[in-house]
């Protein structure tokens, strides 16, 4: 028995081990303690770093705000992941602006400033079941209580296109607020349509009672916030109202009418593309600020009240989704040059034009699969435009920017520059369209040439610009080619036999018959020939406005020979008379008309610089020219002035070389009192200078070898059939990459001017951006200046980022244009509205070949003042008859006919509170008032949603 009971002790004794053993600890936390614990330790950290902390931590900041700032961390809780985001304001004062533009969906809907989100980790984004959300939002709730903290926390619930929350904020007092926000869809109820039945819904939520609430007052706090929006550009509406416009006039429109109605007809880049109107339409946004109402009759009667009487208007332009910074999505010059640049890259796989007409004879297989070519009468069409709309000279210089000569093209209406822009638009902009319009195109120009007919879009007269590309300085010397062989033809039609009629022109810089405060033309020739100046010549050619016709010259001769002395009347080829006295007779020294100095382009100065270089002081065909120059000068000047010597034409050709004795002895400035001075004192004392009076002397012994010629019978100094012809042959051989190159510095230059002409207003910003395009063009384009460009040149990438930043430019061009159009009566808006889309659009404006972010959108409101809600409320025109589908008319506050897009109200009622959980005991004085009810409306006729906060003590 001794033995039984011990074992049964030793039994009980292992019982009460193995219970011991496995008794339940309860200081262990659950899992769900754990995620409390989690969430509390984020907040506490989030609490202790502040708003500045969280910034230099990484915090972001939201698109819709500058303000609003947004920090998350990701939780786990069982098998599900959530994210918990912490919304704060920097530079708040703690107040809540009702009608802010840049407001967070929830601070609009609810009245708070920072917030709480906690939503899983899904696609959707929400919390579909509701005890999953309850839970979620109990264990953030004892978290921040945890933390003594007052931010509000919102769990997103339901389908994602309602909108729903659900939410609880801990207010610091003996109150608790909880939020709750949900949509209606459709079917929306007729009474919601109103404004005095979303004040009784809002009273339903306190008044508990069935009262008739038209018969009680109740102090509810209001403000309203009506959105209205301009009915869309509608081609068709405007072509039946120009069809209405036109038949009540009888007018016939001669053309396409839809043609006539794009935004942008007037505008300078219509000749070539029309852009879509950036600008869409505007928003307009009302605001009532807060006031009292105290029954439902005040309700009907707001909603009757105009949108005038609003306290505050803004304004927000509806931009195109085309203009938000992405690259290569529209048409215009930039897309274009860029396939210009393109067909430069190949250019070089060929060594002539012909050669890229043919695909059998191109080797690129990309080129015969991409290389379209136009049909002949798109090729005709462009041929006539070239050559037989445009004969008439334009004004090369009219509106042209500053900067643009900077760049080595043409100017923008002469004849290259046209057929520049024209290959833009050629086809596909390819390299065998190209081929093809530029063969035809020195067709054209050697038709012009053969029959003597004037190149159109260029002078025929003038000096040769340099500045410019060599094509266009070529077609500017054929020109001239052109009229000189007319005249020459003309002539000998007329009768003039063999003599050469060459126009003329006068050395003298003066007047005529004035003063002697002139700018000679000197040093043509040194001493020696080997002695010459090259820039003389250019000198001599740099005043082409004093050009005068052998017919002039011989009616000048005609009238003032009648008046003349005997011995005068064999003077010929002069241009009146200068105050100077010829030093041998006593008599007025005349100006002679001469030849005017062969005109030459870039390249064949550089051949002339070459042949300086390489003969040295010898005798070269450069020397040869100036000297050829010189005696036709000079023999002009003998016939003028048959009783001159050789130091009257020194006098008149180069007076530095002709030394005054009577102004070096009195160190006077020459003026017209000392020219009669001196007449006085006859004959003049003075000599030759030193350079001048050297024995053997070249300019000397070129005098004494000149005859007395005039001008009209001399030998011209250069052949104008020869040249023309040097020219076309320059034109029918040039190297393919030589002339892509030109084409696309004349391209971007022409492009550039023609945008230029853009009528934006006093937009700074635009005009600075301009500026910029242009120097950035010209640093870009220079290394195809110098013509040593290779198949492999890094020039095609900086070009191709040239094209983007230039499309950034015509980018921003058209918005300016379109919003300054829309506000001419009241370019202070226009001004702002640009100014803040250019600060949006600016960060997306790299040079790069991928365009920035274009993921925002702009949504920066500008407030319209008093005196500018007219010109505003104008651009609500009414609507017409086929836009009446659009009216639903369910709503009031009516402007213009047009009903608001959206209206958005918020109800709110006060109450005072005393005490505070976290703080000490407060005096009986001490009252806080707080929002009890706050609700906040927002919808149409067709949708409604309802946010909900209730401050309880529960």
């Amino acid at each position: 028995m001794a033995s039984s009971s011990k074992m049964q002790s030793d039994v009980k004794e292992e019982d009460r081990e193995e219970e011991f053993e496995r008794f339940d600890d309860f200081t262990l936390a659950s899992s769900w303690e754990r995620f409390i614990s989690e969430i509390e330790a984020v907040c506490r950290q989030w609490l202790a770093d502040g708003p500045k902390n969280l910034l230099q931590k990484g915090a972001v900041c939201l698109g819709s705000s500058k303000s609003l700032y947004t920090v998350k961390f990701e939780l786990k809780y069982a098998t599900k992941s959530y994210f918990m985001e912490y919304y704060f304001e920097i530079n708040n004062d703690g107040k809540v602006a009702d009608w802010s533009c840049n407001l967070h969906d929830l601070q609009l809907s609810f009245g708070v400033t920072e917030f709480l989100v906690i939503a899983p980790q899904s696609a959707s984004g929400v919390v579909l079941d509701a005890p999953e959300a309850s839970k979620l939002l109990s264990a953030i709730a004892i978290a921040l209580s945890n933390c003594s903290s007052l931010w509000p926390a919102f769990v997103p619930v339901h389908d994602p296109s309602r909108k729903a929350y659900i939410g609880i904020q801990n207010m610091g007092t003996i109150f608790t607020r909880r939020f709750e926000a949900d949509r209606i869809g459709s079917q929306v109820p007729l009474k919601l349509m109103h404004l005095e039945g979303l004040y009784e819904l809002f009273l339903l939520k306190f008044v508990f009672s069935p009262l008739d609430f038209s018969t009680h007052l109740f102090k509810v706090h209001f403000g309203m916030k009506l959105t209205y929006r301009t009915l869309p550009y509608d081609d068709d509406d405007e072509v039946q109202r120009a069809d209405i416009e036109l038949s009540e006039s009888g007018e016939n429109p001669g053309g396409d009418i839809r043609n006539k109605t794009q935004w942008d007809d007037d505008c300078p880049w219509s000749e070539w593309y029309s852009a879509e109107d950036p600008v869409k339409g505007f928003n307009l946004i009302a605001i009532w600020t807060e006031k009292t109402v105290e029954s439902s009759l005040e309700m009907a009667e707001l909603e009757n009240a105009s949108p005038h009487e609003a306290e505050k208007w803004f304004i927000l332009p509806n931009f195109n989704p085309n203009f938000n910074g992405s690259v290569g999505n529209t048409i215009g010059f930039a897309s274009q040059l860029h396939l210009l640049v393109n067909a430069l890259d190949m250019s070089f796989e060929a060594q002539f034009m012909e050669d890229f007409v043919s695909v059998e004879n191109s080797g690129s297989d990309n080129l015969k699969s991409s290389a379209v070519i136009p049909p002949p009468t798109v090729l005709d069409r462009v041929l006539k435009d070239l050559f037989h709309e445009g004969v008439q000279l334009p004004h090369l210089t009219e509106s042209k920017h500053k900067s643009s000569r900077a760049i080595k093209g043409a100017p923008l209406e002469s004849l290259f520059a046209q057929f520049c822009l024209h290959s833009l638009w050629f086809g596909n902009c390819n390299i065998r369209a190209i081929a093809v319009l530029w063969i035809e195109f020195v067709r054209e120009v050697r038709w012009c040439w053969e029959e003597s007919q004037p190149l159109p879009r260029m002078p025929a007269s003038g000096i040769i610009d340099l500045s410019t590309c060599l094509v266009n300085q070529k077609l500017h010397m054929l020109a001239i080619c052109i009229e000189k062989k007319r005249q020459l033809s003309q002539k000998y039609q007329d009768g003039g036999g063999n003599k050469n009629h060459v126009s003329a022109r006068v050395k003298e810089t003066g007047q005529v018959n004035g003063d002697l405060s002139r700018v000679p033309n000197e040093d043509l020739l040194g001493n020696e020939i080997g002695e010459i100046s090259n820039s003389s010549i250019l000198d001599a050619s740099c005043h082409p406005e004093r050009s005068i016709s052998k017919s002039s010259s011989e009616a000048q001769d005609a009238a003032t020979s009648a008046d003349l002395r005997p011995s005068d009347c064999i003077r010929r080829g002069s241009a009146g008379v200068v105050d100077m006295m010829l030093l041998k007779s006593y008599q007025n020294m005349n100006v002679p008309f001469t030849q005017d100095t062969p005109l030459m382009t870039e390249d064949m100065h550089e051949e002339r610089l070459r042949a300086v270089e390489a003969f040295g002081d010898s005798i070269s065909f450069s020397a040869q020219l100036e000297r050829d120059i010189l005696s036709s000068d000079m023999s002009a000047f003998k016939a003028a002035n048959p009783d001159a010597v050789f130091e009257d034409f020194i006098r008149w050709h180069s007076p530095r070389d002709w030394e005054d004795d009577f102004f070096e002895a009195s160190g006077e400035v020459w003026t017209s009192d000392a020219t009669e001075q001196s007449n006085k004192d006859w004959p003049p004392r003075g000599r030759l200078s030193e350079r001048m009076s050297e024995r053997g002397n070249s300019w000397r012994k070129i005098w004494n070898d000149s005859p007395a010629l005039p001008a009209s019978e001399q030998k011209p100094l250069s052949d104008p059939n020869r040249e023309g012809e040097k020219v076309l042959h320059y034109l029918e051989t040039l190297r393919p990459h030589l002339l892509l190159e030109q084409m696309v510095c004349t391209a971007f230059r022409a492009s550039a001017d023609t945008i230029n002409h853009t009528n934006f207003g006093g937009l700074k910003q635009m005009a600075t951006k301009m500026g910029q395009i242009y120097l950035t063009m010209a640093s870009t384009l220079k290394p195809l200046q110098a013509n040593h460009l290779s198949i492999n040149s890094e020039i095609t990438e900086d070009l191709k980022r040239l094209c983007v930043v230039f499309e950034h430019v015509e980018k921003l061009l058209t918005v300016a244009a379109s919003l300054h159009r829309k506000f001419l009566q009241a370019l202070r808006l226009s001004e702002v509205i640009f100014s803040d889309y250019y600060n949006f659009y600016q960060p997306k404006m790299g040079t790069g070949l991928v365009g920035g972010n274009g993921d925002k959108e702009f949504d920066k409101k500008q407030q319209v003042r008093m005196h500018e809600r007219e010109m505003v409320s104008n651009m609500f025109t009414l609507p017409t008859a086929n836009q009446s589908w659009r009216k639903v008319l369910s709503m009031g506050n009516l402007l213009n006919g047009h009903e608001p897009v959206l209206r958005e109200i918020i109800f709110s009622s006060r109450d005072g509170v005393r005490g505070s959980y976290y703080a000490a005991s407060t005096p009986r004085a001490y009252q806080k008032e707080i929002e009890t009810y706050r609700m906040y409306i927002c919808g149409t006729s067709n949708d409604l949603r309802v946010a909900l906060s209730v401050a309880s003590c529960d």
